[in-house]
């Protein structure tokens, strides 16, 4: 049916009030996104992601003292100890001087006797004020008194087991660091980097990037605010500041503690910026792990969001973002519903509606060209073919984003699931 015949549908006299009101409460439901897709927008606009080389705006020897604090529960020693080498060389080869790195853990990996490393085992006796759980107690542990051996005016980067650092992003801190204008930063992580285990996963891991660097790069670069909540790898944090806001928020700051951190830290006034170079991880081995990871936000965010301590006009547009996730399933009836009972809409509705899916393919294409960048280049047929394979796993994610929505609805929202790391480990549970 075309525009014209549908405008000609008197829908209260073709489908009943009530199922009227029922069809245009879902089409107006797809606008919950539309806040995330003008500032992706205003990111891919104003801003070049694609930036070959972080130069440096001052020399390393001047930046302030950092300790790269890695939080794992032990189950992955030998992944955490060849990752702590790794990025011990990496800091070395970009020249920075001031730093160290501590391996904070439920139980003990025996990590090396090294100049510049430090092992935390977190006792399990250790219990935090307000009953703090997980990541976030871990975290609390290190900030005690008689655990903590940083200065207020040192810096904190936050990364996960696998989280391997660039020179770019080793500079880019650095640049941050000794601009010292904000409390807090973060930059973009890729997941296409070295050995590639579940391409489809990676794929659609390819609009997180998309996402990092429009929507997160805008509201941190030019808001200087995470209105949308941020990511809980590649954080920079100036420890007095970290201190202040803490980890320790009970159960509901749990189960997502970057987002809860963030929210608080904007509460109280703390600002954030924008870290130029990116870092690199593995997108989960398999489904279930991508799903069960998707699953663990979105209640996480469910958890921030309904927190009384977090004032609405701070977690106003993560409130939009949640609810549009939630709603997902539901919006995504539209693809039926649209051919089968349709309804008279307006220009300015069908133009944004228009807009939101365009826009979040594009990201699927954005996210794809920077993943890949290091493995087309001069090839306009490879370049191509992985634009391609991430457009067709789309639907895939949608399916995944789904699931993860009504799972993560209305299951328990205190677990908190840890996806499988170690490729070793995953081989041998294969065998």
């Amino acid at each position: 049916m075309n525009a014209a015949n549908i405008n000609l549908i008197n829908p209260v006299e073709t489908y009943g009030l009530v199922l009227t009101s029922l069809l245009y409460m879902i089409k107006f439901l797809s606008l919950l996104v539309l806040p995330q897709v003008i500032f992706n927008i205003a990111g891919m606009v104003m801003y070049n992601g694609f930036n070959e080389t972080v130069k440096l705006q001052s020399a390393p020897l001047l930046a302030p003292f950092v300790c790269f604090r890695v939080v794992t529960r032990g189950m992955y020693p030998d992944l955490v100890k060849d990752n702590v080498v790794k990025n011990m060389k990496t800091c070395i080869d970009a020249g920075l001087e001031n730093f160290m790195f501590e391996v904070v853990t439920d139980n003990a990996i025996h990590l090396p006797t090294l100049a510049r490393a430090r092992e935390i085992v977190v006792p399990s006796s250790y219990r935090t004020k307000c009953g703090a759980k997980y990541k976030s107690r871990a975290l609390q542990y290190c900030l005690e008194e008689d655990i903590n051996i940083l200065q207020d005016e040192n810096y904190i980067v936050h990364l996960d087991e696998e989280t391997l650092l660039t020179e770019n992003a080793v500079r880019g801190i650095v640049n941050f660091m000794v601009d010292g204008k904000h409390d807090f930063g973060q930059g973009i992580i890729t997941y296409a980097s070295g050995e590639i285990v579940n391409w489809v996963t990676t794929l659609c891991d390819c609009y997180r990037v998309a996402d990092d660097m429009a929507k997160l790069r805008f509201q941190l670069s030019y808001l200087h605010a995470p209105i949308f909540g941020w990511k809980g790898s590649y954080v920079v944090t100036k420890v007095g500041s970290e201190r202040k806001v803490t980890f320790d928020h009970g159960i509901e700051g749990s189960i997502a503690e970057d987002c809860f951190f963030s929210m608080v830290a904007m509460r109280d006034g703390y600002t954030f910026d924008f870290i130029e170079g990116e870092m690199n991880e593995k997108s989960p081995f398999n489904f279930w792990d991508l799903l069960q990871q998707r699953k663990r936000w979105l209640q996480g965010i469910y958890l921030t969001v309904h927190s009384p301590i977090i004032p609405w006009k701070t977690k106003f547009f993560l409130a939009m973002s949640l609810y549009a996730w939630i709603t997902m399933p539901i919006t995504s009836l539209n693809l039926l519903l649209c051919p089968m009972a349709p309804v008279p809409t307006f220009f300015l509705f069908d133009f944004l509606v228009t807009l939101i899916g365009s826009v979040n393919l594009y990201l699927y294409v954005y996210g794809a060209v920077k993943s890949f960048s290091h493995k087309y280049r001069g090839s306009y047929f490879k370049i191509f073919l992985y634009i391609a394979s991430a457009i067709t796993v789309l639907p895939l994610n949608i399916i995944i984003e789904n699931m993860a929505s009504l799972m993560g609805t209305l299951a328990s929202k205190d677990e908190f699931y840890v996806v499988k790391k170690d490729i070793i480990k995953l081989q041998e549970s294969m065998v």
